[in-house]
């Protein structure tokens, strides 16, 4: 194991951490840089539930390699805070009832908040397709796809 610098953008501000390049970013997220909203779950790339955005895409943190976010940009879910659209989701997924216990909260925002940036107004199909690879285990998802609802036609009817 060899430990680099490896520089990238978080959340809009630069981040440098010493790391194994191969290691999970969702290790470097948690626990160099403290961003606990992104969740561990399976650690294979099949749950979501640490799903973050790599230059606008959604990637799975627990097998994205740390040393390939290097001089990339890397939003978390604390990230979507200071986004209007992240807020506005953030908010129709409390009033649809989109959080129950809330562990895949994190990784549905971060998919949707991309799928929304490349579509404002996408039909449920294809919100249905893009969370693919996504799982919540309470909602039953048809909260989730309220609260998209919501919020697409909350931004379109601005």
């Amino acid at each position: 194991m060899s430990i680099v610098d490896v520089t990238f953008t978080v959340n809009g501000r630069r981040a440098t951490v010493a790391t194994d390049p191969a290691a999970p970013l969702l290790e470097v997220l948690r626990e160099e840089l403290q961003l606990t909203g992104t969740k561990e779950g399976c650690n294979e790339g099949e749950c979501g539930a640490c799903t973050v955005l790599v230059d606008g895409l959604p990637v799975d943190s627990c097998i994205y390699a740390a040393g390939a976010t290097a001089g990339r940009s890397v939003e978390t879910v604390e990230g979507l805070a200071d986004d209007a659209l992240g807020r506005d989701l953030q908010a129709a997924f409390v009033a649809a009832g989109g959080v129950q216990c809330g562990f895949c909260t994190p990784g549905f925002l971060t998919t949707l908040v991309a799928v929304l940036r490349e579509n404002p107004a996408p039909s449920e199909q294809e919100v249905r397709t893009a969370l693919a690879g996504n799982i919540c285990r309470c909602t039953g998802y048809s909260q989730i796809l309220d609260a998209v609802a919501v919020t697409i036609s909350g931004r379109n009817g601005r």
